[in-house]
C-alpha cells in the first residue's frame, strides 16, 4: 500500500486522519465526518490521468484507516461527472505501450475499483452530464448513486475498439441491473440517460441538478451519523457474499451480527430505545 506522505495524520492503532488531507489530481474537502471527492477538469469534463487514477487509488487505500471519515461523495466540477480516461493524456500513450505496460496499467485501474470496494465507508457516487467509460466504473463501483435527468451514462469501452470487460464491470454491472441490460449497454456502448438509470435500478434516485450535491452530501450525512462500524459490516457482506453460497452466506452473516452485537453502538440503541429516545451512534 502507498500511504499520502505528509498529508494523513496518523493515529495509534493503524489510525490516521484525513481531514487536512489536500488531494494533487481533484478536490477533497471533508465537512463534518462526509468527505466530498470532486473531480476537478470541469473545462475537459473531468477526465481521469495517469496521476488522477493513481492518487485515488492511494486516497481510497488510505480511507481504510480513516477514522474522520465516516462517509465520501463523488462527485464532478461544472455539469458533468467524469468523462473517463483523458484521450490525450491516457489513450494517445497508451497505444505506444508494450503488453507489459498495458497489463501494468489495467492492473493499476482495477486496483482503484478494489480500494473503493474495500474501503468501510459508504460511498455515492452524485452524476450529473457526462458519466462514461472509466467515469461510469467510478459510478458504479459506488455503493449508492443519485443522478439527474439530463445525465448520460455510458459504457462506451467498444467505441473505441476495446472489450466492455474494464475494470469489473461485467462482474459489477449485472448485478446492479441484470444480466440482459448489462449485456446491451456493454456490447452497445450506448448512453442511459438518468431516467432510464433510476428505472433501471443503476441510480438510487434522481435529483434536480441544482441540488444533486446537496442531496447527495444530506445522505451520506445521515449514514455519517448511524452506526459506522457496522455500516462497514454490511458493506463488508455485500461485496464477500457475491462469492458465497446460501448457507456460507448466512453463517458468515451470524458471524458478522454477532460481531456487531458486542458494539457499544448496539448497546447504545436498546438503552435510548428503553429510555424513547433517538440513539446517538459513535461507531464504536
Amino acid at each position: 500500500m502507498r500511504y499520502l506522505p505528509g498529508q494523513a495524520q496518523q493515529l495509534p492503532g493503524n489510525r490516521s486522519a484525513l481531514a487536512s488531507y489536500q488531494a494533487s489530481h481533484f478536490r477533497f474537502e471533508v465537512e463534518g465526518a462526509v468527505a466530498t471527492l470532486t473531480l476537478n477538469r470541469p473545462e475537459r469534463k473531468n477526465p481521469l490521468t495517469f496521476d488522477s487514477y493513481a492518487e485515488l487509488r492511494d486516497l481510497f487505500r488510505a480511507l481504510a484507516h480513516a477514522d474522520d471519515v465516516k462517509a465520501v461523495v463523488i462527485t464532478g466540477a461544472g455539469e458533468n461527472f467524469c468523462s473517463g480516461g483523458d484521450v490525450h493524456d491516457i489513450i494517445g500513450p497508451l497505444t505506444q505501450l508494450d503488453m507489459p505496460g498495458l497489463l501494468a496499467f489495467t492492473r493499476m485501474t482495477g486496483d482503484l475499483v478494489k480500494a473503493m470496494r474495500a474501503c468501510p465507508q459508504p460511498v455515492i457516487s452524485a452524476v450529473d452530464g457526462i458519466c462514461a467509460g472509466a467515469g461510469a466504473i467510478l459510478a458504479l463501483s459506488s455503493d449508492l448513486r443519485l443522478g439527474t435527468a439530463r445525465s448520460k451514462t455510458a459504457f462506451l469501452f467498444t467505441r473505441v475498439g476495446l472489450a466492455g470487460c474494464d475494470m469489473g464491470a461485467c462482474a459489477l454491472l449485472p448485478r446492479v441491473i441484470g444480466q440482459g441490460r448489462a449485456a446491451e449497454l456493454l456490447y452497445t456502448g450506448r448512453s442511459m440517460s438518468g431516467i432510464e438509470a433510476e428505472r433501471w435500478g443503476f441510480f438510487n434516485s434522481v435529483s434536480e441538478p441544482a441540488t444533486l450535491l446537496a442531496d447527495a452530501q444530506a445522505l451520506a450525512a445521515s449514514l455519517a451519523t448511524g452506526p459506522t462500524f457496522a455500516h462497514g459490516m454490511t458493506k463488508k457482506m455485500l461485496q464477500q457474499e457475491w462469492n458465497m453460497g446460501v448457507d456460507e452466506a448466512i453463517e458468515a452473516e451470524a458471524q458478522a451480527q454477532a460481531i456487531c452485537m458486542a458494539t457499544n453502538d448496539f448497546h447504545r440503541a436498546y438503552h435510548a430505545f428503553v429510555a424513547k429516545q433517538r440513539p446517538v451512534f459513535e461507531g464504536d
